[in-house]
C-alpha cells in the first residue's frame, strides 16, 4: 500500500495470475477468446463508520465483501477482532449504545447489533431492523435514554429503533422530495436532520413528530448539511460544498456562529467542552482544524496528506484520534505531533472491492477503486496499489502517463507508472463526477464529460491540454443533462448525454442527446436525439466515417457525423454498457458477455461469455491493449485477459 502520509509504507502484493511473469510473451500462442485470470482487480482496507467504545475504536468497511467491522484497540494499536456483517456493500453508520455497537449498512439498508463484550466473535453479530424500501442508512446516533435513530437514501427518512423492546418507529421523509439524510443528531427532546442534496436542517420532535426548518435562510443555497455534532447544546453543522460550519444553539436555533474555511466539505467533527473548542476536517485540503470558541480564532492543527478524508474525530484526553480513509492518526494537543497507524498493517487485511475504471498502457493495467488505483504489472507480475485521494472514474493514457478523471469536485491528477498520483487541475463550474474521458492525439486535449455537484443541474465537458496545464469547460453543452459518454475524431468531441443530473435531481428531460462539439471554435455545431426514449448514452466510439453510440437500453447505432443522422441500429443487452474499439472492429460488454461489432455491416457476435462483472457505478469496465493483443475487463471482482 502506497500512501503519500507522514507514515510512507510500501506494500507490493503478488498477483494471483496464471503466469507470475512475462505474460506478453506467454499469451503468443493462446487461441482468440482465451481467458486468463489475473486475480483481484482492485484490493482496499477502506472504512467509512467509525465509533470508539471503552479505549477501543470500532471501523466499518465499504465496497468490500463481507463488509467487516475491525476493533482498533488505541493501547496495543492492533486490531484485535474482525466481525463479519452477513449483508451488506459497506457501512456509512455508526452509534454505540453503552458497550454495544450499532452499525448500518447499504445496499441493503440493514441494522445490526455488535455486543462487543461477547468472547465469541461469531455470536456477538445480531440484524435488529432494516430500512427497506431505502437501501442505505447513512447516519446514526444515539439519545441519552438509549434509542437508536437514523437517516436513510433515497427515502430521506428518519427512524427510531428501541434496543430495549426491538420496535422501529418510522417519522417518513424528514423533507418530502429530498433523498437524502446524511447526517442525525439527538437530545433528550429533539433529533436533528441533516439534508440534501438541497440543504435543510430539521428538528423534528421525538415524541410528537413535529418538525422546523432550523437551517438558517441565507444557507439555504448548500447542497448538503452532511455533518453534525452534538454536545451539551452546541449543534455543530457541516455543509457542503462551501465549507462552512455553523455552531447553532439549540435552545434557540436563531442564535450561531459561523465558521468559514477555503475549503468545500466538512466531514468530521468534534466538540470539547472542556476547552470550549471545536475541531473538524474539511477536504479536499485534508486539514485538520481547531475553531477556539473562546477567541474565535480558527488554527490548522495538522494535514495528514494532500486530500486527507477524515470520517470521524474524537477527543481522547490530550490527544485527538481521527479515522481517516485506511489509517488512525493520533494528534497530540500538547505536543502538536501527528502519528498515524495503518489499518492494513494493523490487522485489517484488504479485499476485493467493486473497481471504478480500468485502462491499460500495454505493460501494466490500471484499476481504479476507492481511495487508490491497483497497478498489475503484466512483465512483474506483482501489484501494487496507489493512494489517491478520491475516486478515479476515467482513467486515460497520455504520453505515458495516467490522467485520472477524479471524484469529488472533477480533479485532475497525473500518475507516472512509477510515482503516486499527482493532482493538477480542477475542472470547477459546479462539477464534481467525471463520467468519461478520452485523448485526442491530433487536437492535443484531454476531453472530460462530467456530471453536476449534488442538486444541480447542467453537466459541463472540459477540454485539458496536458502540455501547458490549459483547462476550459463548458457546461450545459446539451442543456440539463450530463456528459455520460465521449468520442473525439478530426477535430469535433461527440457528446454523449444522460438525463440525469447532479444526483438528487428530477430529470427536466426525457431523452439523451447526442451533440457534435467544434473543438476549434469550441461551440456545438449540432445535437440530435439518436434512440428516441433512450435516456443515457452510456459508450461512443469514432471509427471510419461513423461514430457508434450505445444507450442503457441496448440499442447501438451508427451515425454519419456528415448527415448527423442515424445511419443503422442494433440491439444487445440492456445496461451500462461500455465499448472499445481494436483496428476497424468494436468489442462491447455490459459486465455479462463481450460481443464483437463490425461497424461496416453492423453485425454483432458473442466473443465471450460468463463473466458477471461486478463494479461500481458508471459503465462495465472494459480496456484494450494499445497493441491490440488483448481485452482486459472483470469476472467478478477479477481482472481478466482476454486475447484477441
Amino acid at each position: 500500500m502506497r500512501r503519500r502520509t507522514l507514515l510512507l509504507t510500501t506494500l507490493a502484493a503478488p498477483l494471483a495470475a496464471t503466469w507470475p511473469a512475462g505474460l506478453a510473451s506467454a499469451a503468443d500462442d493462446l487461441a482468440p477468446g482465451t481467458i486468463t485470470d489475473l486475480g483481484p482487480a482492485s484490493e482496499v482496507t477502506s472504512v467509512n463508520g467509525a465509533e470508539l467504545i471503552d479505549g477501543t475504536i470500532y471501523t466499518a468497511t465499504g465496497g468490500v465483501s463481507p463488509t467487516v467491522v475491525g476493533a482498533y484497540a488505541l493501547a496495543d494499536q492492533r486490531v484485535d477482532r474482525r466481525y463479519e456483517l452477513p449483508t451488506g456493500g459497506g457501512a456509512w453508520a455508526t452509534a454505540s449504545v453503552g458497550t454495544d455497537l450499532y452499525v448500518g449498512t447499504y445496499t441493503p439498508g440493514d441494522l445490526y447489533r455488535i455486543d462487543t463484550t461477547s468472547a465469541t466473535v461469531s455470536t456477538a453479530v445480531t440484524k435488529v431492523a432494516s430500512v427497506s424500501p431505502d437501501s442505505f442508512i447513512w447516519a446514526l446516533a444515539a439519545s441519552p435514554d438509549g434509542k437508536l435513530y437514523g437517516g436513510t437514501y433515497p427515502g430521506g427518512r428518519v427512524f427510531e429503533y428501541d434496543p430495549a423492546t426491538g420496535v422501529k418507529r418510522d417519522y417518513g421523509a424528514a423533507v418530502p422530495g429530498e433523498q437524502y439524510v446524511r447526517s442525525i443528531a439527538v437530545d433528550a427532546t429533539t433529533i436533528y436532520a441533516g439534508v440534501g442534496s438541497h440543504a435543510h436542517l430539521i428538528a423534528i420532535d421525538r415524541a410528537t413528530g413535529a418538525r422546523r426548518e432550523i437551517l438558517p435562510p441565507a444557507y439555504a443555497d448548500r447542497t448538503f448539511v452532511a455533518t453534525l455534532e452534538l454536545k451539551d447544546g452546541i449543534l455543530a453543522a457541516g455543509l457542503s460544498a462551501t465549507g462552512t460550519m455553523l455552531l447553532i444553539d439549540t435552545a434557540d436555533p436563531t442564535r450561531y456562529e459561523v465558521v468559514q474555511t477555503n475549503d468545500n466539505y466538512v466531514t468530521a467533527i468534534a466538540i470539547d467542552s472542556a476547552r470550549n473548542d471545536v475541531y473538524f476536517g474539511t477536504r479536499p485540503s485534508g486539514t485538520l482544524r481547531k475553531y477556539d470558541r473562546d477567541t474565535g480564532e480558527l488554527s490548522t492543527l495538522a494535514v495528514p496528506y494532500d486530500g486527507a478524508a477524515f470520517g470521524r474525530i474524537f477527543v481522547t484526553g490530550d490527544r485527538l484520534r481521527g479515522v481517516v480513509t485506511n489509517t488512525i492518526v493520533t494528534y497530540d494537543l500538547t505536543t502538536g505531533a501527528l502519528s498515524g497507524v495503518d489499518l492494513t498493517e494493523a490487522g485489517m487485511p484488504p479485499a476485493p472491492e467493486l473497481a471504478m475504471a480500468i485502462t491499460t498502457d500495454g505493460p501494466r493495467v490500471y484499476v481504479s477503486g476507492k481511495a487508490g488505483v491497483q497497478v498489475h504489472d503484466l512483465v512483474a507480475g506483482t501489484s501494487e496499489r496507489r493512494f489517491l485521494p478520491g475516486e478515479a472514474k476515467a482513467m486515460t493514457p497520455v504520453g505515458g502517463d495516467i490522467w485520472l478523471s477524479v471524484y469529488t469536485l472533477a480533479y485532475l491528477f497525473k500518475m507516472s507508472p512509477d510515482g503516486d498520483p499527482e493532482r493538477v487541475a480542477t475542472i470547477g463550474h459546479d462539477q464534481t463526477r467525471p463520467l468519461d474521458a478520452v485523448y485526442s492525439p491530433a487536437d492535443k486535449l484531454l476531453v472530460v464529460g462530467t456530471e453536476p455537484e449534488y442538486g444541480r443541474y447542467g453537466g459541463a465537458v472540459a477540454l485539458f491540454d496536458p502540455r501547458t496545464g490549459a483547462l476550459d469547460a463548458y457546461r450545459d453543452v446539451i442543456p440539463d443533462q450530463s456528459i455520460r459518454s465521449v468520442a473525439v475524431k478530426h477535430g469535433t468531441a461527440y457528446l454523449g448525454g444522460s438525463i440525469n443530473n447532479g444526483l438528487g435531481t428530477t430529470p427536466r428531460t426525457t431523452q439523451a442527446h447526442l451533440a457534435g462539439f467544434d473543438l476549434a471554435t469550441r461551440t456545438k455545431t449540432w445535437d440530435i436525439v439518436p434512440v428516441p426514449g433512450a435516456t443515457q448514452i452510456v459508450s461512443l466510439t469514432a471509427t471510419g466515417d461513423r461514430v457508434i453510440g450505445l444507450t442503457e437500453t441496448g440499442v447501438l447505432f451508427a451515425v454519419d457525423p456528415a448527415r448527423r443522422a442515424v445511419v443503422a441500429t442494433v440491439s444487445v443487452i440492456a445496461g451500462q454498457g461500455r465499448m472499445v474499439r481494436v483496428g476497424d472492429v468494436v468489442y462491447g460488454t455490459t459486465g455479462k458477455d463481450v460481443w464483437r461489432l463490425d461497424p461496416a455491416t453492423m453485425t454483432v457476435s458473442t466473443f465471450v461469455t460468463g463473466l458477471n462483472n461486478q463494479w461500481y457505478g458508471g459503465s462495465a469496465l472494459l480496456a484494450a491493449a494499445p497493441d491490440g493483443s488483448a481485452l482486459y475487463t472483470l469476472r467478478g471482482r477479477n481482472l481478466v485477459r482476454i486475447q484477441l
